[in-house]
């Protein structure tokens, strides 16, 4: 590895250092923030900001190590062992879509960003409606697709505003 590649190295490590711990810091401030909208346990999805800026300046792998890193240790700080499983659930499918719609090119950052939203809200539902064991949490299935529409679409903007922001200041990134 010669000196630039070391340094390359060194600035995305230290870059998704800091996007790691901006993702805990917005975990901190969601686990703060009360927001009840008639469903038990919404939040506003402020780390999927985040995550879908670290999908777009670095890819996958790089999105899900600092995704479940995020989710277990500030279900250790903030949360607990059920609200890590829920987190993680919800995480693994958002995930997985948001990768999928950003590959086909298909939609711009605010779209990949409401897919993961939607999914995440998706995926938490059916987890929660097989721990209950009752179909009838699906009540809830409107408001969460509306947040998770409007909460996806502010988040990506949000990101959106960020990469540009950290292209700005580091003159580039691995990929996007």
């Amino acid at each position: 590895m010669n000196s630039d590649e070391s340094k390359s190295s060194v600035g995305k490590l230290a870059l998704l250092g800091l996007l790691l711990a901006f993702t805990l810091i917005l975990s901190y401030v969601e686990s703060l923030v009360p927001f009840f909208m008639g469903v038990p346990g919404m939040k506003l999805g402020l780390p999927n900001m985040a995550i879908v800026l670290v999908i777009y300046m670095y890819g996958g792998k790089e999105g899900i190590l600092i995704n479940a890193l995020r989710i277990i240790i500030s279900g250790l700080l903030f949360g607990s062992l059920f609200g890590i499983i829920f987190s993680l659930s919800g995480a693994v499918f958002s995930f997985i879509a948001m990768i999928i719609f950003k590959k086909t090119d298909f939609m711009d950052i605010c779209g990949v960003s409401v897919i993961g939203g939607i999914v995440h809200n998706i995926a938490q539902l059916l987890v929660a409606a097989y721990v209950v064991k009752t179909s009838g949490i699906v009540y809830y299935l409107p408001a969460l697709l509306i947040m998770g529409t409007i909460t996806g679409y502010l988040n990506g903007f949000i990101a959106s505003r960020m990469m540009v922001l950290v292209k700005n200041r580091t003159g580039s990134f691995a990929r996007h």
